[in-house]
């Protein structure tokens, strides 16, 4: 199942590093060639002997050990994968700001391959506000956390923290490496976020997006092998992926652009940003002071990129629209799908809770250009952005 596939394992000081000699197993039994790092810590918690053992290869540990002080640089570029399992909540907050204190840390920073992490530690760390924080780092750095489980921790106490179980991060890393070349070849657009038309040098016509879905398409895309293409608005925090050029735009007259510059070069095309419908005619040179009164703007329609995007594409091109709604939802989708001449169109309603601007959930259903429609419940982004590509990969690319 995972024969001739190169996995790098770094285990951190955690009681459920106990997990990870199954682990081993499972890959290496399962045809991958499999090599470990271990920090500091894990040594008091995992045998090195047992490990190396089961991966047939020599464990490693020390970073300033003159065999292994260079090898960090080559361990990132030898890997398909590189995942950190169990993940402790010391090495979370190094990982996230940039820390190099041990091979583990500085093979990390030099990795050039996908990272996954797995973490384990106690439900109040796991809760913790600095927890969440260096998550969300780590997250928008372009690395894939795996989900916890509930259960009994270490504490004695119940609950959020407890490390995926062995057979359930070998399922992950098995669904990975059968869709993680699903995409390779393929050049694809991706637009994500607000834009801002501005009224004045100080303020602005925008809104609440925050571009986590087009950001969280990117990465799913690049991670299976596209070339991606992500135009992003402003306040977007930019993944870093090295299968993604992020160009920043502000206004959607700057969007358009960079759309109508790279689209004829694309196979594919998804339309995630809220780019503003309207821009003020005029912009004022200087801040508008407050007067007595109203202020009265006059604004202009901007440039329907969906809409010129459909009138550019070729027959190869596969183009891809939302829509947020908030009333004839499906009324409203399905005239955008004609309308833009799209190939799907993925309908967000504000009336459902977890969707729309502000979250780290979606809702969606799909709507095709063969009159078909497929809900889904509510997801975190990631995983409705992994619907949505599997959604594509099967209706135009198998």
């Amino acid at each position: 199942m995972l024969q001739g596939k190169k996995i790098l394992l770094g285990i951190t000081g955690s009681i459920a590093a106990y997990k990870s000699i199954s682990l081993v197993r499972l890959l290496v039994k399962n045809g991958a060639e499999v090599k470990v790092i271990v920090s500091p810590a894990a040594r008091d918690f995992v045998s090195t002997l047992t490990l190396a053992t089961l991966s047939k290869q020599e464990v490693l540990s020390d970073l300033f050990d003159e065999s292994t002080w260079a090898n960090h640089v080559m361990l990132g570029r030898w890997a398909d994968l590189f995942l950190i399992a169990p993940l402790s909540c010391n090495t979370l907050a190094k990982m996230a700001h940039g820390h190099c204190d041990n091979l583990l840390l500085a093979t990390y920073l030099s990795a050039t391959c996908p990272v996954w992490v797995a973490p384990a530690m106690d439900e109040d760390m796991w809760h913790h506000p600095a927890t969440r924080k260096n998550i969300e780092l780590l997250s928008s750095y372009g690395n894939r956390i795996l989900p916890v489980n509930s259960g009994e921790l270490a504490s004695g106490l119940s609950g959020a923290g407890r490390m995926a179980e062995p057979e359930e991060i070998f399922d992950y890393i098995a669904q990975y490496f059968k869709t993680s070349a699903s995409f390779a070849g393929k050049k694809v657009l991706v637009t994500a976020g607000p834009t801002y038309e501005p009224i004045d040098p100080v303020r602005f016509i925008g809104n609440h997006s925050s571009g986590k879905m087009g950001v969280a398409l990117a990465l799913e895309l690049a991670d299976r092998g596209a070339e991606v293409q992500l135009v992003i608005g402003p306040g977007v925090s930019a993944p870093t992926h090295q299968g993604i050029k992020v160009s920043p735009v502000i206004t959607a007259a700057e969007m358009h652009q960079a759309c109508v510059e790279h689209f004829p070069n694309q196979d594919l095309a998804i339309m995630a940003a809220a780019v503003a419908d309207y821009t003020p005619e005029t912009v004022a040179e200087e801040k508008i002071k407050k007067q007595d009164g109203g202020l009265q703007l006059s604004l202009a329609k901007t440039r329907d990129i969906l809409k010129h995007l459909g009138q550019m594409k070729k027959p190869n091109q596969i183009l891809v629209g939302f829509a947020l709604e908030t009333n004839n939802e499906k009324a409203n989708a399905l005239g955008k799908l004609e309308s833009k001449n799209a190939d799907l169109i993925i309908l967000n309603s504000l009336k459902d809770e977890g969707a729309g601007f502000g979250v780290d959930t979606n809702k969606i259903t799909i709507f095709d250009r063969f009159g078909k429609e497929e809900s889904f419940p509510t997801k975190s982004k990631k995983e409705v952005a992994a619907d949505i590509i599997n959604t594509i990969h099967t209706k135009f690319y198998e």
